[in-house]
């Protein structure tokens, strides 16, 4: 839940600070009428992105069962490149966030409304996906679905109430340690989700490499245990993960964790 809940609300709060920009932006060149474009433009993202959840979650109920962790394993690859890559861009690009914004929206001015709608449109969409993508495959490499779909909404719902603060002016976050902390806490999640895929890869046979047992914490920590559920649940934490999932693991989070701590420009949104 807590992996979801985090993802939810950056996710989310990445989305919302786009709507804040352009809203602001519109509102300080005197273009509110044109906020009502801008967020059918926004509310048409999301729709496509829940759209693109269920199905994703529903088209693999009636395959056969090799297909389903076949499918899954390559969708929790994509999420981790999803995550990765929403990690290391906002870290590096966040700092010109706003001039590329207000540039595209100078330019959907000169034209229609359907310019401006496609500009809410194509900012939030992004977002809206990887969150789609992401979100069900971290339910799946931690076990817990519904638990899972509660945390997003409540980090949706959170990082919705924190936008609108931003915008009305009554609440300031330091932002830049915002996404440090989150960022490094979700290289350990894309850490466990690329572990989990491989796992699904062996079950179905398709990777036969090291599928032997690389240690059993099912002693200490029974499978179904409280504990076991609360690490497996925040962490992606496996009691009995086998030899390639954990060089797998290991190897992404040395790798990526290492990469995300250089040392990079600060994050400046105005």
């Amino acid at each position: 839940m807590l992996g979801s809940y985090l993802i939810g609300i950056r996710e989310g709060l990445e989305a919302a600070l786009i709507i804040s920009i352009l809203a602001s932006y519109l509102k300080k060149v005197g273009q509110q009428k044109q906020i009502r474009s801008m967020l059918s433009g926004v509310v048409a993202a999301i729709v496509l992105s829940v759209i693109i959840g269920l199905v994703l979650s529903l088209s693999l109920q009636n395959l056969p069962a090799y297909t389903q962790e076949n499918i899954t394993g390559v969708a929790s690859i994509l999420a981790v490149i999803f995550i990765t890559w929403m990690i290391f861009w906002m870290a590096r690009n966040s700092h010109k966030l706003t001039s590329n914004l207000r540039n595209e929206v100078d330019r959907a001015l000169s034209g229609s409304a359907l310019g401006l709608i496609g500009v809410a449109f194509l900012a939030v969409i992004r977002e809206g996906i990887e969150t789609s993508i992401s979100l069900w495959t971290a339910a799946k490499a931690t076990g817990g679905d519904q638990a899972s779909v509660f945390g997003a909404i409540l980090g949706l719902l959170s990082a919705a109430v924190i936008g609108y603060l931003m915008y009305r002016g009554a609440v300031k976050i330091n932002l830049a340690l915002f996404f440090k902390i989150t960022g490094a806490y979700l290289v350990l999640i894309a850490a466990s989700i690329f572990a989990y895929a491989f796992g699904e890869f062996n079950e179905s046979g398709l990777v036969t490499l090291l599928n032997g047992p690389s240690y059993d914490l099912s002693a200490v920590i029974p499978v179904g245990s409280v504990a076991e559920v609360i690490l497996k649940g925040a962490f992606g934490f496996m009691v009995q993960p086998t030899l390639l999932q954990t060089c797998a693991w290991v190897s992404f989070a040395a790798i990526t964790g290492g990469l995300y701590l250089v040392p990079r420009k600060k994050i400046v949104i105005k």
